[in-house]
């Protein structure tokens, strides 16, 4: 298992997105001029001379606040987004609009045109996919959960009868309560508003394990106050791939900014983001997390889609 947490022998044939070509990503169909004129994201974001990008409170390194102010490798690679729109639609003076969101308000947001851009840790699905695009995947996480470390709970089957909570809206959560359909565990499944407070559920006793995806455990470990006292550990239950979330009702808005990620994937610029985030110490307390690109994400970077496995 590499430091990421994503084992290697998880089948490349079934977990890597399908391979498209620049081409095909630049020839998506155009929508018949009412429908694009009331849907058109890049009409709105040329009226109001601002786009708005949704972001997250502690998805650590994602997408979190330090400050007041929005950061993290989800934010920054949003903000390369941004700059292509600005160039593209010749608009130097754009500003962003930031939007806080939770798991269970960020697809309204979009749905409901508050926000332009959903940058956080979202898992492209096809049960989300009935609702908002996706453009190309960012990382790819595994499902995991966050115990105390001397709980001597180390994989599934350890939680009989113990209290299990997951945050509100995530895939993760679903995942938990799936995990005891038969009751044959007799767990105990809550729900919390987002990861932070999910986080303190554990550390506070509250409850035994935090379910969710594990490079954001991880992250919430390296932040804690004492991170020697809790413990990431259980196999995979999901392959979660992070991508920016957007419109599915603009299609030129969804070409450009696919074509915005495909350009920073092939100049570097995203690889030089996951560095920044993953390998180098980051706010607030200095902490680096280590985790080195998975060969599943690295792979996917050579055939830049926004195509993935459900």
């Amino acid at each position: 298992m590499t430091n990421s947490g994503l084992p290697r022998r998880a089948s490349l044939k079934r977990l890597a997105p399908v391979v498209l070509s620049l081409a095909a990503l630049l020839s998506l169909p155009a929508m018949p001029p009412a429908q694009a004129a009331s849907n058109s994201v890049v009409l709105r974001i040329q009226q109001t001379g601002a786009i708005r990008i949704a972001h997250r409170e502690s998805s650590v390194p994602f997408s979190f606040v330090v400050d007041g102010k929005p950061m993290g490798y989800a934010v920054d690679l949003c903000l390369k987004v941004a700059e292509a729109v600005r160039t593209q639609l010749k608009m130097p003076q754009l500003r962003v609009d930031w939007v806080p969101v939770t798991p269970a308000s960020r697809i309204p947001a979009i749905v409901d045109g508050k926000a332009d851009l959903e940058c956080g840790s979202t898992t492209n699905n096809r049960e989300r996919r009935d609702q908002v695009a996706f453009t190309i995947p960012h990382y790819i996480a595994g499902s995991r959960m966050l115990v105390k470390a001397d709980s001597g709970i180390r994989k599934w089957s350890d939680l009989r009868g113990k209290t299990v909570v997951s945050t509100t809206g995530t895939t993760p959560l679903a995942m938990a309560r799936k995990m005891d359909e038969s009751g044959t565990l007799g767990l105990k499944v809550v729900e919390a508003k987002d990861h932070a407070e999910a986080f303190a559920m554990v550390e506070s006793g509250r409850a035994d394990a935090f379910v969710m995806d594990d490079v954001l455990l991880f992250g919430l470990r390296a932040n804690a106050k004492n991170p020697a006292t809790l413990a990431v550990t259980g196999d995979l239950l999901t392959i979660e791939p992070y991508a920016i979330m957007l419109s599915k009702h603009d299609a030129e808005f969804k070409k450009l900014v696919d074509k915005a990620m495909v350009a920073a994937i092939y100049d570097q610029e995203t690889q030089k983001l996951y560095r920044k985030w993953f390998l180098a110490p980051i706010p607030p307390n200095g902490i680096t997390l280590d985790i080195p690109m998975s060969y599943l994400l690295r792979d996917s970077f050579k055939f830049p889609s926004d195509k993935v496995a459900d």
